[in-house]
């Protein structure tokens, strides 16, 4: 076990009289500059100054994983290691989510893919995290077309391996969908029993609808070719600065079909970006014409 120290950076210790921190691991103002240095490059997160705990909190466990005893062996380390390099942005990446979360982007899409003639009618999910919202959209498919197997392609993608591992299981404490209607529950999930219970699992057929991949948004070229009727990438702009959410958008913009809409977060707007997408609905989004 790592007996915890004292901070000897000059960054640190006692301000106006206080007492030094006292953490478990040597951590500097120096190594959280190159944390966020680092996340910036590999996840385009550009990472608040204010996040400094938050990040000692995170990165923590990946020394303690390692047996390593200071921030600067393990940065040092990341920079050769290309496997621990993922669990260092898979350790930085926030994921929040739950089932049908905003739901009016729901009501909407139902409608936009009942009017649609496109088939399949392809969705993006461009941040599923553990996968609540990739299959609150399966959902709403099986629902718009009264169908266990609708022609929709849903595409569910995330930077964070551990989470899709998540999403892929479809494996949810009961807590998680207590909020869902019964009817959405009996069609949609298993309930747990024995070993398993006090979980429920999504429906094999609704898995079935939703293909998830690691995808980074910075990478170039995305790993797909197709053309969507609606991407959902929401909450997830307000990581990135402002040079790298106008890049994505008209990317983005580039793979949305003509009549297609982009949803974006609650806490998200584009008016930097009034040339490429235009506001048709709350934080709903179609081409600029």
């Amino acid at each position: 076990m790592n007996t915890p120290v004292k901070l000897v950076d000059e960054n640190d210790g006692a301000q106006g009289g206080g007492s030094p921190f006292v953490r478990e691991f040597s951590y500097t103002r120096d190594d959280f500059a190159r944390i966020r240095e680092i996340i910036h490059v590999q996840a385009g997160i550009a990472l608040s100054p204010i996040k400094r705990e938050m990040a000692y909190s995170r990165i923590a466990r990946r020394l303690r994983a390692l047996g390593l005893t200071s921030f600067k062996t393990y940065l040092d380390h990341l920079q050769s290691d290309a496997s621990e390099m993922e669990s260092f942005v898979n350790a930085m990446t926030t994921n929040l989510t739950s089932f049908f979360r905003e739901e009016h982007h729901f009501e909407r899409l139902l409608d936009q893919m009942q009017a649609s003639h496109a088939r399949p009618f392809r969705i993006w999910c461009a941040a599923s995290a553990t996968g609540e919202e990739a299959y609150s959209l399966a959902m709403t498919a099986c629902e718009a077309f009264g169908t266990d197997t609708p022609p929709v392609s849903i595409l569910a993608s995330d930077i964070d391996t551990h989470v899709l591992n998540t999403a892929r299981a479809g494996i949810y404490p009961v807590e998680r969908v207590e909020k869902l209607s019964q009817e959405r529950l009996r069609n949609f999930f298993l309930r747990g029993v024995g070993q398993r219970s006090g979980y429920a699992r999504v429906r094999p057929a609704l898995q079935a609808l939703v293909d998830f991949q690691r995808i980074n948004l910075l990478d170039s070229p995305w790993p797909m070719s197709d053309v969507f009727d609606a991407i959902f990438c929401r909450n997830v702009m307000i990581y990135f600065d402002k040079e790298t959410q106008r890049q994505l958008l008209q990317r983005f913009q580039g793979r949305l079909a003509a009549h297609g809409l982009f949803y974006a977060g609650h806490s998200e707007s584009f008016l930097q970006a009034t040339d490429l997408f235009r506001s048709c609905g709350r934080t709903i989004y179609e081409h600029a014409r």
